[in-house]
């Protein structure tokens, strides 16, 4: 059931993100509302689009979320592969399983060697221990990590395109 689903949400993905779709629907709409002096604006006309449209939101919601879910999913699993492949520390793996303040402290741990390296000064700070004294000894690890990350997400992206 759920490959089926996935293919369906796939499907109606790739068919809603299309210019004829969009020009499908307002065409639609133009002709909903050229229909209104005809039927006298009613609260029948009135209900015919604001139903529609719910309806159609309210499925859109699930089928996007599902592509979504996958796509993020997907794009996790690729960002690991190049931590994974890189020289970097492969800590970063996996990370995106973690609770929130956990990533939290990732995050402040990286944004204060980020400001480090960029920083004229590169002393130790006093009262920093175990992971930041990690960081703070190679300053330019993250910029290397990111260097390499878009090195290969580069030959990613040229293998995919010779394909």
């Amino acid at each position: 059931m759920e490959k089926t689903f996935g293919r369906i949400a796939d499907a109606v993905a790739r068919g809603a993100g299309r210019p004829i779709t969009f020009t499908l629907c307002m065409a639609l709409i133009a002709v909903w509302g050229f229909s209104g002096p005809f039927l006298r604006f009613s609260e029948t006309w009135q209900l015919i689009i604001n139903t529609s449209t719910t309806i159609v939101t309210f499925l859109m919601v699930f089928l996007i979320q599902n592509t979504q879910n996958r796509d993020g999913a997907a794009v996790q699993a690729k960002l690991d592969e190049l931590v994974r492949v890189s020289t970097g520390e492969n800590s970063f793996i996996g990370i995106d399983h973690l609770a929130v303040a956990e990533v939290e402290d990732i995050r402040s741990t990286s944004t204060a060697a980020l400001a480090r390296a960029q920083s004229p000064e590169t002393g130790r700070q006093s009262g920093e221990g175990g992971r930041k004294d990690n960081v703070a000894n190679g300053k330019h690890a993250m910029w290397r990590l990111i260097a390499e990350l878009c090195h290969h997400l580069l030959e990613f992206a040229a293998t995919c395109l010779a394909a």
